[in-house]
């Protein structure tokens, strides 16, 4: 009897007990409704950019891409979960480091969309090795034209990928999968990878470029990484060896890449961002035959929208059970 009655105090005081209140942004009804699901202690609220302030007061958490304003008028929040990698929109919108500046707690979707972006790495690569757009071309034409056959083998290249982070590791693997010897640069001490031969600091960069037959440019867009690759570094890269960009595109200099291309040091490019996006019309890049550009899509997959919900809903729960959360910031750092 006493058992019962302490089962039934419990259950009327998780019922009272106040839910933490999550604004969501950008959401459909049924995904909310899944996320929901993941605990009773919290309340989802969807809100639009009309209706979030009115909401933001009483809020413990955001998710979404938040605003400086909703920040310094969110009193209570705790938490903000962005559903990208990339955080540097968030961190300093608008010019404002309200968010930056704060003792909330942000979280991303690093690693979750590796796989993809790592595919579509190694495709913009493939496409150009294999010489795949001239063959389109005479496809088109209907035109059975082998030679000359100036394919290039991966095996035994020398591939440098650029911040070895979720989707950097994930590309390393395919390279060296590919036969090629992979050197990361990174300010982190990575733990040993089989896959990796050395990682070096990004103030080693120009000691290691020259090496490279392709150059992937997998960091995040930080003060510390704005522009990394710019006229030097593309001037030290190896002769006709090809550059790569899946991450952000003010990671790397545009004028100081059309240059490049233009005077032939380099192969080929093959660039998922640039800087400004979308890449203007007229602009030097969309006519260079060396050069694929597809519209920042590397992450967009059949699978990236399941794993990008599935660690919001995780963190969710964890929220409201006061366990640390996946995928925190470091904010000084941008990544």
């Amino acid at each position: 009897m006493v058992r019962f009655l302490a089962l039934v105090a419990l259950s009327v005081s998780l019922c009272g007990a106040q839910q933490l209140k999550i604004l969501v942004a950008g959401q459909n009804e049924e995904t909310i409704a899944d996320w929901q699901s993941a605990s009773d202690k919290v309340k989802l609220v969807r809100v639009s950019s009309d209706t979030a302030m009115g909401e933001i007061a009483d809020a413990d958490a955001y998710i979404g891409n938040i605003s400086p304003e909703l920040v310094q008028a969110g009193k209570k929040l705790r938490w903000v979960q962005t559903l990208s990698a990339g955080v540097e929109q968030v961190l300093h919108k608008s010019g404002s480091d309200a968010l930056a500046n704060s003792d909330i707690v942000l979280t991303n979707n690093q690693i979750v969309q590796g796989p993809e972006i790592a595919d579509h790495a190694m495709a913009l690569l493939l496409a150009h090795t294999r010489f795949l757009p001239t063959y389109l071309k005479r496809q088109a034409d209907e035109n059975w034209q082998g030679r000359p056959y100036t394919l290039v083998e991966l095996n035994g290249k020398n591939a440098l990928v650029i911040g070895m982070g979720g989707i950097g590791m994930q590309i390393a693997i395919r390279a060296w999968a590919h036969g090629m010897k992979v050197v990361g640069v990174d300010p982190e001490d990575i733990p040993y990878a089989p896959y990796v031969e050395e990682v070096v600091k990004p103030d080693m960069l120009d000691s290691v470029i020259g090496d490279a037959d392709v150059l992937f440019m997998a960091a995040p867009h930080t003060p510390a990484s704005h522009r990394m690759i710019g006229p030097d570094q593309f001037e030290r890269m190896k002769q006709g060896s090809y550059f790569i960009a899946v991450s952000r595109g003010g990671t790397y200099d545009l004028d100081s890449l059309v240059k490049a291309l233009d005077s032939q040091r380099l192969a080929g490019a093959g660039v998922d961002v640039t800087d400004p996006e979308p890449l203007p019309k007229g602009h030097a890049l969309w006519s260079m035959d060396n050069v694929i550009i597809t519209p920042h899509i590397a992450g967009r997959s059949d699978m990236d929208r399941g794993r990008m919900l599935g660690i919001v809903k995780s963190n969710i729960k964890r929220f409201a059970e006061g366990q640390r959360l996946y995928n925190i910031v470091d904010k000084r750092k941008g990544y």
